[in-house]
């Protein structure tokens, strides 16, 4: 491994012949600030596309192909996330946040003019590239400064902006897509234009103040690699947004499932003979903390995103809660997950334990999964807000936790692309479980619905649009969205059996002591004693 150049060496605050000295909690919030805009960034985007996506689409009348514009956002995000920690450390963290940051500025940009659907889906691609970067480089780049043991504090700031966004993001994108227009321009491309201030000051205080020290090292990249996992990644993310309308065993499907296949052996046989060089290298699958725990971080994704996306379909079908009412009803679970979160990392910092947390938090997010799939037409708002705390609670316990763990246990050299990984598995068992339990949902709902309505195929209700619930009697009504509930309970049960499993599963983590040096750190005491190993 290369020393550090001069310009590297000058970036280490307090740097001497004894190796970089720690930064200082008022240093450490400085940069923070910078990466918490950057993370708000993404964070906002998601949530404020749940309450405006139908007026953009009718905008620009394309209601039929909107779910293209989440696809294409989906697949560059989680192409990228990879990418983006394995070229950190190749080339740095500052320069590649600060190339993400930009790459979601003009793909904001660009979404704010878009004429059609089309065009909307191809810019939204071009947000998701800096998207993939934003989550998994602020968390590397904390590794870098922050001790293991410390780190859960500052983490915590993180799960902050991801509550703050799943509350203020529904009422912003709602407030944007139902004012005609607001300072001349329509109102809806706000939605995305709004992301151009935060983004300017984020850029300004990241490229001020994040002073990362980088040693440089010669590295290819694995661009072989990267194709292998597009070729992989996207006929199956495809598959998962649009194969309920296909037909999970129609030929477009099974097509678009044996070229992801291909592309699974293909990405393996390249990871394997590019060795260290890999994207995502396969010697670090060989430990048994990063292998389990990313194992755990996907299944945790199943269940994650299947209870985040039936609650909100749950308060404003059954409920008739509007979709910013929706985000405001959610706010029990954003307040259990920013205590939780804040909660655990003070005592992981006083204790150096952790294991307890993850295992604690699955345990109660299967059980309140459970208790979701209890919940029928007549359940109060209040129980199930108690429930929605709970859930919170067992989330906040999980998310960081186990993101600590894996940067914990890699190597320094590997902090990037170990953080990365740890997104990437959590996103795609996100993607895998919306689909998977959005096609359980409506399945059971339709097989449902001829038992209460009265007629074949699904007793001839279309449940693409279903804002004739609130014109039809309440006699006629409740039969629908009792089969509704019916499908929302199915999905609840089956989550919280994937959640008990990741519970099990954790019993199996060996908990590795926390380290008290920071990435940055141990990176200078690897390289002192690779150093010592050549003289």
């Amino acid at each position: 491994m290369s020393q550090p150049t001069s310009r590297d060496a000058s970036e280490v605050r307090g740097s001497s012949e004894g190796g970089p000295t720690a930064l200082s909690h008022r240093e450490i919030l400085t940069v923070l600030a910078g990466l918490i805009l950057g993370m708000l960034l993404a964070a906002l985007d998601m949530t404020i596309m749940a309450s405006a996506t139908k007026t953009i689409a009718d905008q620009l009348h394309g209601q039929t192909i909107q779910a293209w514009v989440t696809t294409a956002y989906l697949i560059t995000s989680t192409l990228s996330t990879p990418l983006y920690g394995k070229l950190s450390d190749i080339l740095g963290r500052k320069p590649m946040y600060l190339s993400a940051i930009t790459l979601f500025l003009v793909g904001s940009v660009l979404s704010g003019v878009a004429g059609s659907m089309y065009e909307l889906a191809a810019f939204r691609a071009v947000q998701g590239l800096g998207a993939g970067g934003l989550m998994s480089l602020a968390l590397a780049i904390i590794a870098d400064l922050v001790p293991p043991r410390e780190r859960s504090r500052y983490q915590g700031y993180f799960m902050g902006v991801w509550g703050i966004s799943s509350v203020a993001g529904p009422v912003v994108g709602g407030f944007f897509a139902g004012a005609g227009t607001f300072a001349g321009i329509d109102g809806w491309r706000w939605v995305f234009l709004v992301n151009v201030p935060i983004g300017i000051v984020a850029l300004f205080v990241v490229a001020k103040f994040l002073n990362v020290p980088h040693t440089r090292v010669n590295h290819r990249v694995d661009y072989w690699g990267a194709g292998a996992l597009t070729l992989a990644l996207v006929p199956l993310l495809i598959v998962a947004e649009q194969g309920r309308e296909w037909g999970w065993g129609s030929g477009t499907s099974l097509a678009m499932f044996g070229i992801g296949a291909v592309g699974i052996v293909a990405f393996l046989l390249v990871e394997r003979a590019m060795g260290d060089e890999a994207l995502l290298p396969l010697r670090l699958f060989r430990r048994s903390v990063f292998s389990l725990t990313n194992l755990i971080n996907f299944i945790m994704g199943l269940g994650m995103f299947g209870m985040m996306m039936s609650l909100p379909l749950y308060l404003q079908i059954v409920k008739g809660a509007t979709p910013t009412e929706s985000g405001l009803l959610t706010i029990p679970m954003t307040a259990g997950i920013l205590v939780a979160s804040m909660g655990s990392g003070i005592l992981i910092s006083r204790t150096g334990r952790y294991k307890r947390f993850p295992l604690t938090g699955l345990a109660v997010v299967s059980v309140s999964m459970f208790l979701f799939a209890r919940i029928g037409v007549d359940t109060a708002l209040g129980v199930t807000m108690l429930i929605m705390g709970l859930a919170g609670l067992g989330l906040g316990l999980c998310m960081q936790t186990l993101i600590l763990a894996i940067q914990n246990d890699v190597p320094a050299k590997d902090m990037g692309v170990a953080t990365s990984s740890a997104t990437f598995f959590r996103s795609i068992g996100g993607t895998v479980g919306t689909a998977v339990f959005l096609s359980i949902l409506f399945t059971v709902t339709l097989n449902n619905l001829p038992a209460v309505g009265g007629g074949g195929g699904g007793g001839g209700v279309d449940l693409n649009d279903t804002s004739f619930l609130a014109t039809l009697p309440p006699e006629q009504a409740r039969p629908i969205l009792e089969a509704f509930t019916s499908g929302v309970s199915t999905v609840f049960t089956v989550g919280g059996i994937v959640v008990a499993i990741g519970f099990l599963l954790m019993w199996f983590l060996r908990e590795v002591p926390l380290s008290d040096k920071s990435g940055i750190e141990r990176a200078a005491a690897d390289a002192e004693e690779t150093t010592a190993k050549v003289h």
